[in-house]
């Protein structure tokens, strides 16, 4: 028999280098497949849904569980949560607001926004109201001083605007948002706040899911294009059930309480972000601002809380 030269052997590392370097290739053409489906797939989320949505779920997650753990643990802490939201919110839409060319002060409207909110707290009758007053007086007083300097120099009919402008702020944004505070606290109150703000969180994923799905009819055209009926909808479900489930379990209340709760946020909450939709359009801007990547600004996110919050507290008055 002719001897073994060994080529065979010599033939079976080639052949299975070959066959490990083709499965490699085979599995990286695979994966950027799938890299290539998924991005295309978030690409037209995203421009369905007019913003970042990955951003948007980091951001919103934070702020969920910072509010979370400042009800639950310290109503005292919430405070400082509150007063954050709250100064940042009416810090922004002053700005948005000088931009579309009224001269609003914002140091005095901060000052105001931080303010309302421990006189909320430890005077619940009367202290959101009195501090109110005093932030549109301190504000209109400011710009009115303002008048001395002459690069803040403007006609008596111009000033008079910019303080409208600033009565608007404070009462929009600061005392609207003061409600969550007063409601907080109350005896039981902080479970209330999560309640109402949860059902508006399920109002909010309920329209986006539905709206995104389904959404065909245009529920206000002119003032915010991609909200549809079919997602009103299915934020009004959505809501009803997450507040039967929040008064059985969190609450502590008839199931019937919470097909109101839920009902009634969801309109506050769809109202408000349509309110927030058209002061947007008249300002002829997208966003607030960029503070908060996916989301725009503070008021992108608190739009719906500020008509729920005066719906909540009253709601906790009737029930509670």
């Amino acid at each position: 028999m002719p001897a073994d030269d060994g080529g065979d052997a010599a033939e079976l590392p080639s052949v299975n280098g070959t066959k490990h370097r083709s499965a490699r290739e085979e599995f990286e053409a695979t994966v950027a497949d799938i890299e290539a489906q998924v991005r295309a797939t978030n690409d037209k989320i995203n421009e369905r849904s007019g913003r970042n949505l990955s951003m948007a779920l980091v951001v919103g997650i934070a702020l969920g569980a910072a509010l979370i753990l400042s009800l639950i643990f310290v109503k005292a802490v919430f405070m400082l949560f509150a007063a954050v939201m709250i100064g940042f919110t009416a810090f922004e839409l002053a700005s948005a607001l000088r931009f579309a060319g009224r001269d609003v002060p914002r140091i005095p409207v901060l000052i105001a926004a931080i303010a309302i909110v421990p006189l909320s707290f430890y005077f619940v009758s009367a202290g959101h109201w009195l501090a109110t007053l005093a932030g549109i007086v301190l504000v209109s007083l400011w710009r009115v001083a303002e008048q001395v300097v002459p690069s803040k120099r403007a006609s008596a009919g111009n000033v008079v605007k910019d303080m409208v402008a600033g009565a608007f702020v404070l009462a929009y944004v600061v005392f609207l948002a003061s409600f969550t505070v007063v409601l907080t606290a109350q005896d039981g109150g902080q479970w209330w706040t999560l309640a109402f703000l949860l059902v508006v969180i399920s109002t909010d994923t309920g329209a986006y899911a539905s709206g995104l799905t389904w959404g065909k009819h245009p529920m206000a055209p002119t003032i915010s294009p991609k909200k549809t009926w079919e997602g009103f909808f299915g934020s009004v479900i959505a809501a009803t059930i997450a507040g039967i489930l929040l008064a059985i379990f969190m609450l502590h209340q008839p199931w019937w309480v919470g097909v109101i709760l839920g009902i009634t946020i969801a309109l506050t909450a769809t109202a408000g972000d349509l309110s927030e939709s058209l002061i947007k359009r008249d300002l002829g801007i997208k966003d607030i601002s960029t503070w908060l990547p996916g989301h725009g600004g503070f008021l992108d996110r608190l739009d719906s809380i500020l008509p729920s919050a005066v719906a909540a507290f009253g709601l906790y008055l009737v029930f509670s």
